[in-house]
């Protein structure tokens, strides 16, 4: 498909309500058409993989051609100035988490991004850094406990961010780490106890609730199994 051809599919699909639903989600309804995800899913099948209509489809700054521009990306022509201009681009949750689930993580980049993000001041470029961490500690089956255990004392630092779209990715992060594996659980609830002895509401909300589930039966029981 042509970028004329799927903004006016977009256009053609739109749904106010969607979008007044959306915004009750804490996504920007700026450029939003309100397309339901099976429809982008059945565009980006008939687009294919086109790095060239990616970037054209970003710059339109249409949220759901942003969501497409993810889905239909080449992760090997993707540069890390594209990575950084679309981090910086990020107004929605959901922009940030599809962008890091669908072509960030795929990138050769991840995991120095996610070190760089993690101490910049906008809300959701250091979203993306937490939301990529917890993206890569599900789907990166490859990685060494190492590269996890990096990730700990940055999730430590920046838990005192009050902002809400950062502190649930730092939460998010948490969590993946030590659901990872044995070892990385243990780790990661050393790391939320030292994290609920910090003077911060956000820092006292992460570390219980990552308490909650890291220590629960469900995930203990889990990875003990694994663990045979």
């Amino acid at each position: 498909m042509r970028f004329e051809e799927i903004i006016k599919e977009l256009k053609k699909n739109a749904d106010p309500k969607n979008v007044e639903g959306m915004a009750r989600f804490g996504i920007s309804p700026k450029g939003t058409f309100g397309v339901c995800t099976p429809k982008l899913w059945d565009i980006s099948k008939k687009a294919g993989k086109d790095h060239a209509l990616a970037l054209k489809l970003w710059a339109s700054g249409y949220h759901e051609a942003r969501i497409l521009a993810c889905m239909i990306d080449e992760p090997e022509k993707a540069s890390e100035k594209q990575l950084d201009k679309w981090a910086e681009d990020f107004d929605s949750w959901d922009t940030c988490d599809q962008c890091c689930m669908r072509l960030f993580r795929e990138t050769p980049f991840a995991y120095r991004k996610v070190v760089e993000w993690s101490s910049r001041k906008e809300e959701f470029v250091k979203r993306t850094s937490f939301s990529l961490m917890a993206i890569l500690a599900v789907g990166d089956k490859k990685a060494s406990d190492k590269e996890f255990e990096k990730f700990l004392p940055i999730i430590k630092r920046e838990s005192v961010d009050e902002r809400n779209y950062v502190k649930k990715a730092v939460n998010w992060a948490l969590r993946q780490v030590g659901k990872r594996n044995l070892a990385l659980n243990k780790k990661a609830i050393a790391t939320a106890k030292e994290i609920q002895k910090m003077d911060s509401k956000s820092a006292k909300w992460i570390a219980a609730d990552a308490l909650r589930e890291l220590q629960g039966e469900a995930v203990q029981k889990r990875l003990k199994e694994k663990n045979k």
